[in-house]
């Protein structure tokens, strides 16, 4: 009899190794220089600015750093304008003014399999804020590689009958939605955490600042973040918005704040994890190039690639930077695809997933 099982080939997955935290952080510090702030959080030596300038110079530039009574601060504000503005000159039909991390973007700001990503951020929509009925969105999560054009989540503002606040996942779906009336003309704070995977977890929290109240929440244990031929997730902060119906915009001035990305980084890097059918059985194998207070992986297996149970445990190698392989042999009870995946297990109890195979 023949085991069918799953198997894909394998690739890279470098999960960092050093501190348990690398932090960037971009907050206003007054008039001048914006772009070249922006540039040195996002993208040192790079730009990390998307505007309409080659087409409308004559406003100039189309982020500006403005003091705040409300947060007592100064703070960014993006500029959209409906006749003079288009996406960089290459989308007549949409206008973009955007900050963004990229692929010239340091490898802490580049979220990639298995590594944890919160993002925060605070922002404030202006009264009688006007968005399309196509899309309007004011923060990207995008993916790099691959097929990399459409967001895996998105926050947009829609117009409808009664204008909504959307949280959209892979460009389709909209997981969360709210009445967008209770984000005019206040500051909330966006909490964003996201675990890299095709299988992977997310959350976001939008909270009114004055009061601390929940406005939008949503929350998912198993939603894909990153596609299979994407090589890492980034976010975008600002204004993109379709010029398909202009008559139902008008100029927007959003205010942004306080930009925080935190990734949560994993205490192995994992370099090849292969599931292999081998007769009535499966042959697990992996690879790591380095551990730290790593206590071992617990194989865990699932007929369905949703519901997983752990059918057995490796040991670790604790801390070392030398190569480790590993392997483990299982004999599914059914003739079936088969799906695995490793969970990773620190001295202290912390833990980590591998991409499925």
């Amino acid at each position: 009899m023949k085991l069918t099982s799953l198997l894909l080939i394998a690739f890279s997955l470098i999960m960092k190794t050093g501190v348990s935290n690398a932090q960037v952080t971009l907050d206003a510090d007054g008039p001048g220089n914006t772009y070249e702030l922006i540039n040195s959080k996002l993208a040192p030596g790079y730009t990390a600015v998307e505007n309409p300038e080659c087409i409308h110079p004559s406003f100039g530039r189309h982020v500006a750093e403005v003091f705040d009574a409300t947060l007592n601060q100064n703070v960014f504000e993006f500029y959209s304008h409906v006749a003079e503005d288009n996406d960089r000159c290459i989308n007549l039909d949409r206008e973009r003014v955007e900050i963004k991390t990229y692929d010239q973007s340091p490898d802490n700001l580049k979220g990639v399999l298995g590594e944890t990503i919160t993002y925060k951020w605070k922002f404030k929509l202006p009264t009688g804020f006007q968005p399309s009925t196509s899309f309007t969105h004011i923060h990207q999560i995008k993916a790099v590689g691959g097929d990399d054009d459409p967001p895996i989540f998105t926050i947009t503002p829609r117009k409808k009958s009664v204008n909504k606040l959307q949280l959209i996942h892979d460009n389709t779906t909209t997981v969360a939605e709210v009445d967008l009336s209770s984000f005019l003309n206040v500051w909330v704070e966006a909490t964003e955490i996201i675990n890299v995977g095709a299988n992977g977890t997310y959350s976001m929290v939008i909270k009114r600042v004055s009061d601390n109240v929940s406005l939008l929440s949503y929350s998912s244990n198993n939603i894909m973040t990153i596609r299979p031929d994407n090589t890492f997730i980034r976010p975008k902060w600002g204004i993109y918005r379709s010029l398909n119906v202009p008559t139902d915009l008008r100029d927007e001035a959003i205010r942004f704040a306080g930009f925080s990305i935190a990734e949560a980084v994993l205490p192995i890097e994992l370099t090849q994890f292969d599931a292999k059918a081998k007769q009535k059985s499966v042959f697990l194998s992996w690879t790591t190039a380095s551990e730290k207070d790593n206590a071992g992986f617990d194989i865990e297996h699932s007929i369905n690639g949703k519901g997983f149970q752990t059918i057995g445990q490796v040991k670790g190698n604790g801390t070392t930077s030398a190569v480790h392989t590993y392997s483990f042999e299982h004999s599914p009870p059914s003739v079936s695809t088969h799906y695995y995946r490793l969970k990773q297990v620190d001295f202290n109890g912390q833990s980590s997933y591998s991409p499925i195979r």
